[in-house]
Order: C-alpha cells, then sequence, then structure tokens
C-alpha cells in the first residue's frame, strides 16, 4: 500500500495536468477567437457536421427491406428541414435521432 504522502502528490499532479490540458485550448484559441478563420469555421462547420452523420447513417441503410429503408429517410429529412429552418445542430440531431428511433421501433413492432 502506498504512502499516504505519496498517494496525495499523485493526485496533486494528477489534478494539475487535467487542468491544464482542459484550460490550454482556451489560452492557446484566445487571440484568434475574433479572427475571419474562426468566424468561417462557426458558419460552416454545424452543417458539415451533420452532412457527415447523415451520410455515414445512410451507407448502413438496407435497401432491400421495405420495413427498414423508410424510418432513415424520413430522419434525415426532419434532421435537414430542421436544421435548415432552425439552424441549431444538437435540437436538429436530437430530434432527427428520436423520430429514427420512434419510427423503427414502431415499424419493427408491426
Amino acid at each position: 500500500m502506498p504512502e499516504p504522502g505519496y498517494v496525495a502528490v499523485v493526485v496533486g499532479l494528477s489534478a494539475a495536468v487535467t487542468w491544464t490540458l482542459r484550460a490550454a485550448p482556451f489560452a492557446v484559441l484566445a487571440p484568434v477567437h475574433d479572427s475571419a478563420v474562426v468566424a468561417t469555421l462557426r458558419r460552416h462547420v454545424p452543417l458539415g457536421v451533420l452532412c457527415i452523420l447523415a451520410a455515414h447513417t445512410l451507407r448502413d441503410v438496407p435497401t432491400g427491406s421495405v420495413v427498414a429503408a423508410p424510418p432513415f429517410v424520413v430522419a434525415v429529412a426532419v434532421t435537414v428541414g430542421l436544421h435548415l429552418w432552425r439552424g441549431h445542430v444538437l435540437l436538429s440531431i436530437a430530434v432527427g435521432t428520436a423520430v429514427h428511433v420512434t419510427l423503427a421501433t414502431l415499424l419493427a413492432g408491426a
């Protein structure tokens, strides 16, 4: 069993390293926060993330089953429509996921 002093030093060092690693991105990115590059990324990355998630999801759509494909198609349409209407990424993803799970559950039970 290690000595209490040793454990305290290890815990303190671990906490210091963790805090530093979590604070470093904010300290490094603070000077570029108002740059044109960050503004462009802020504007375009959410839609890019949605496109990547949609492509990743749709590559596994079972095309041989009439029952399995509609939840995917409807969920993607709801996600895209909601994102274009509201522009909120988390809302779009959450609602699209909920629509897919609900339709897949309902159609699987039918």
